[in-house]
Formats: structure tokens, C-alpha cells, sequence
């Protein structure tokens, strides 16, 4: 049996481990300085805790720290990389942030903003694949300077570029340029694969995917369930919530035998609360900030979002199991500007902003795993039903 451990050195150890969860390549100088001290100290329990429920490994030297998580599902795109704008990251910007990886790479100690975009232009125009893709990048076209601009600072917060001279304003707006010292050891870091990309034959994305995160186990009993383990603890770290109906048969029935003991693993080491219902599992944060997205949430999106989530309640209780079409959820919103106008932003008041609204809004919804988008619309998920208006009769076993 474990020996136990003082409150104080749990509440330290959590601290950690949310700190690392929530960014997993820290720095040691810089405005990560600090996290990364409280991280370093509880290091080894960190390291063995990952491995042994997760998988998930730790690189630590006196330069960094960085976790290296792979994704418990390879097909979730329903929560990139946000810029400062609060913008979500496109295929195409991620495309254009792996390119100025490659060409940072490349570079010398030094770099300045005009010559990374030149070296991405050249990458892109040596790439006959890249080419044939219709991927482009020039300087002429504002947003095309703000895409790399966004990149850059993603690059800065995580201490891969530091700015020692102008400033990347004066960049967007042709009357200057930036200059940065490269951090090496960071950039090194940043890419999270098991096998090289260049090493993989194959064309279509999920299958090189498949190849570049691909990890072996024994396959034995204690392999195959190593292998479910780890897959479920990264489930109910990274996603909001775990669906039972999503799981398959000897996931299903590993988590029955074993759910008390992985969901008190999981709250000791992180805080989290597990609340488990008929249809899943949601680990809930009584702090509320290990989230990317927050629900209820002030501003005009965050109103939008909460209105609509009580209105899928409202649906999925009526018909339950049936999507609801963007046409509907379009007139919905189109009401909802008309009632809310007076404290909404204003430019939700513009002649078809309602379907912005609903393609923003959805898209929260679905990272939040309250609800999938289908060829059919949107389809409300069981944990939507805590947005609903009115009580829940104890009888009901949805969130």
C-alpha cells in the first residue's frame, strides 16, 4: 500500500500537474520561469505517473520541460490552436506554422520577421506536393501578413522565438520588421512524433497519422490492458467528457471493473471531480481554468453559446436522437440578435452574422463534447441536458 501523502505536497503536486497539462513545453527562463520550477521539483512522480496511467512521457533538461501527450483521439478537430484574437487555427495556419518551423531550422541564431516569410515562400515554391495542394503564402495580402504574424507569436509564447528588436505591428503594416533570437533547444522540441514524418509512405492524413503517433505494446494480457488503460486516462484528461457509447466493447468493460479506481487516480493527481451519469463520465474542474473553453462565459459569444446550448437541451428533450438543422439554429440566432442586440457587440447587428454565430457557436459546442456536427446538422449529446431550462426529474440519467 502507497505510503500517504501530507495535504500540503498533494495540493503542490496537483498544482504541477495542472500547470504541465494545460502547457506542456515549459521553459525555464521567461514568463514560464516560474512554472517550471514547481514542475522540476515534482518531476519523478510526475514522470511515473504519466507513464504508468497515460503513457504520455516527460523530456526534462535544464533548458525545458515538455510533455509529450499523444491525443487520444487522431480525428478530433474540434479543438485547434487559438491565436491572440481569440481566432481559431485553419488547416491552411497550421500548414504555414509547420513551414516556419522547418524554416527556423534552418536559419541561423538569429532571424527577422521579413526573412522567415521569404524562406516559407521559397519552401512552398520548391514543394512540387505543396504546389499541387493550391498552398500559397506572398506578402502582398494583409491577412496573409497577420497569418504569419499569428504564428510568430504562438512561436514567442512558447519561448521558441524571443523578440530583441521592432515589433511585428510595424510588419503588418509594411513600415518595418521584427528581429528574434531563435531558442534551439525549444524549437527541437516542439515536434511530438513516435516515427519521422518524412519516414512514412503513406498519402491519406489519418493514415499518416496513424504512422507517426503508432505505439507498441506486448500483446498480452497485461499489454492489451496497459494499452486500454492509458487510452482511457487520456480520454478523461483531455476531453470534457467520455461517452460510454463512444468506447468499444473491452473499453466498455474495462472501465466498469476498473472506473472507481481511474477516476480516483485521476481527481488525487489533478483536483478534477468525477461525475459519472448513465450515459459517461465528466471530470469537472472546481476551479474552472483547466479548459480552453468555458461555458457559461462572459461577452457576446459566451451569451450566444449559452442561449443555444438551452435551446439543443430544449430539443433534444423534445425529439430526442434527432439532429437539428443549421436552418433552424440560424433562425434561432437571427431572434436571439433581435432580443439581445442593445448589449451585444455590433457587428452581430450585420445582414447574415446570425450564420457566423451558429458556426462559431457549434463548433464550441462540439469541443465541448454537448454536441456533434453531422451531414444532418447538429445532434445534441447528453451533457447538453444541464443547459436546459427548467428541473431534471431524478428519474432522467442524462448530464
Amino acid at each position: 500500500m502507497p505510503a500517504a501523502t501530507s495535504p500540503s505536497l498533494e495540493i503542490e503536486r496537483q498544482r504541477a500537474f495542472r500547470v504541465i497539462l494545460q502547457k506542456p513545453l515549459l521553459t525555464s527562463t521567461g514568463p514560464d520561469s516560474e512554472n517550471y520550477r514547481l514542475v522540476r521539483a515534482h518531476i519523478q512522480w510526475l514522470k511515473e505517473w504519466f507513464n504508468h496511467n497515460a503513457e504520455w512521457t516527460l523530456q526534462v533538461d535544464s533548458e525545458l520541460i515538455r510533455l509529450r501527450k499523444t491525443p487520444s483521439d487522431l480525428s478530433d478537430s474540434t479543438r485547434p490552436a487559438v491565436n491572440s484574437r481569440g481566432i481559431s487555427f485553419s488547416r491552411r495556419k497550421y500548414a504555414l506554422l509547420c513551414l516556419a518551423l522547418s524554416a527556423l531550422e534552418q536559419s541561423e541564431r538569429q532571424i527577422v520577421l521579413g526573412k522567415l516569410a521569404e524562406a516559407i515562400m521559397e519552401c512552398i515554391a520548391a514543394d512540387p506536393n505543396l504546389v499541387a495542394a493550391g498552398m500559397t503564402f506572398d506578402l502582398k495580402s494583409a491577412d496573409e501578413r497577420r497569418d504569419l504574424v499569428d504564428i510568430v507569436r504562438v512561436l514567442m509564447e512558447y519561448g521558441i522565438l524571443r523578440r530583441i528588436d521592432g515589433d511585428e505591428q510595424q510588419f503588418l503594416n509594411q513600415s518595418g520588421d521584427a528581429l528574434y533570437n531563435i531558442n534551439r533547444p525549444v524549437l527541437a522540441a516542439m515536434l511530438n512524433v513516435r516515427r519521422g514524418p518524412s519516414a512514412v509512405r503513406a498519402s491519406a492524413i489519418s493514415e499518416r497519422l496513424a504512422a507517426i503517433t503508432e505505439e507498441f505494446t506486448a500483446e498480452t494480457d497485461e499489454g492489451r490492458n496497459r494499452r486500454i488503460r492509458s487510452s482511457l486516462v487520456r480520454r478523461l484528461l483531455d476531453d470534457p467528457v467520455l461517452y460510454f457509447s463512444d468506447l468499444t466493447e473491452e473499453q466498455r468493460a474495462y472501465l466498469q471493473s476498473q472506473r472507481a479506481f481511474l477516476t480516483r487516480e485521476i481527481s488525487a493527481a489533478t483536483g478534477l471531480i468525477a461525475e459519472v451519469r448513465h450515459e459517461g463520465i465528466a471530470m469537472v474542474d472546481p476551479q474552472a481554468d483547466l479548459t480552453d473553453l468555458g461555458l457559461p462565459e462572459e461577452g457576446t459569444d459566451g451569451h450566444v453559446a449559452l442561449l443555444l446550448a438551452e435551446e439543443l437541451a430544449h430539443q433534444a428533450k423534445q425529439n430526442p436522437g434527432i439532429p437539428i438543422g443549421l436552418s433552424y439554429l440560424h433562425q434561432t440566432v437571427a431572434s436571439l440578435i433581435k432580443e439581445h442586440r442593445s448589449h451585444w457587440r455590433k457587428d452581430v447587428r450585420e445582414p447574415g452574422a446570425e450564420e457566423a454565430l451558429v458556426a462559431q457557436t457549434v463548433q464550441r459546442l462540439a469541443a465541448l463534447r454537448l454536441a456533434r456536427i453531422t451531414a444532418d446538422g447538429v445532434e445534441p449529446l447528453p451533457a447538453i441536458a444541464r443547459f436546459a431550462l427548467g428541473d431534471i426529474s431524478a428519474k432522467e440519467t442524462l448530464f
